[in-house]
């Protein structure tokens, strides 16, 4: 039987979000959900894509030039800063889920509540989000341990539907035996299993990851 994994520092790689992308983020996977339960269209909705065409005019001014990372052999190319993606990226991208994590040594837990903009089969959250939300849950788990590595394998099964606007519970394991980090992911409504997961990532060296470049100051 493995023993706990060591304490390491936290696993980061890339650059915090911005503030005001965080913000957005959230009003616009709300937004998401409430264009998609709409009956008749609404004067609120051309607002919107008004307000939307003006952003994205002016937003395209301001930002770099190619749409590549600044990481690696292009640190110092003229693309776009990298954004940190080892945990949380739901709350600077809408199009991951959001959840909340406890970690506990090679034990995490949590809760997640998938809203409309994640629908599948009706009243139910397509099962290719539960594949997403578990390799980011994973992952952040991985990276809170300090020891991280590229998805190597992912496997999921569906037990029950997985019912939208619900909170849910998820419970993960893992072990870092070896060259890889093996991992092990429940979903729960109540004491009800909705999905089960499994992954194994190649186990990362710090010191070989790509250096990444800062955000720029304003010229």
């Amino acid at each position: 039987m493995s023993g706990p994994s060591p304490a390491l520092p936290p696993w980061t790689f890339g650059v915090e979000p911005l503030p005001q992308t965080v913000e957005a983020a959230a009003r616009l996977r709300r937004v998401t959900s409430l264009l998609l339960a709409l009956e008749q269209p609404d004067p609120a909705v051309d607002a919107l894509i008004a307000a939307l065409d003006e952003a994205e005019s002016a937003l395209a001014r301001r930002v770099p030039p190619g749409p590549e990372p600044r990481a690696g052999a292009a640190g110092d190319g003229a693309g776009r800063a990298y954004i940190d993606h080892s945990r949380h990226i739901g709350s600077y991208n809408p199009c991951f889920p959001e959840y909340e994590i406890t970690v506990d040594g090679d034990r995490a837990e949590g809760t997640v509540t998938f809203p409309i903009a994640y629908e599948g089969p009706p009243g139910l959250v397509h099962g290719g989000f539960l594949a997403l939300f578990f390799d980011a849950v994973i992952q952040h788990h991985n990276c809170d341990l300090g020891l991280a590595g590229k998805t190597a394998g992912l496997s999921l099964r569906y037990r029950r539907p997985t019912p939208l606007l619900t909170k849910l519970r998820f419970e993960l394991t893992r072990s870092a035996d070896g060259p890889r980090i093996c991992s092990t992911g429940r979903l729960l409504d109540g004491d009800v299993v909705l999905c089960e997961a499994s992954m194994d990532a190649v186990k990362g060296d710090r010191s070989r990851l790509p250096a990444v470049s800062p955000r720029r100051a304003t010229p």
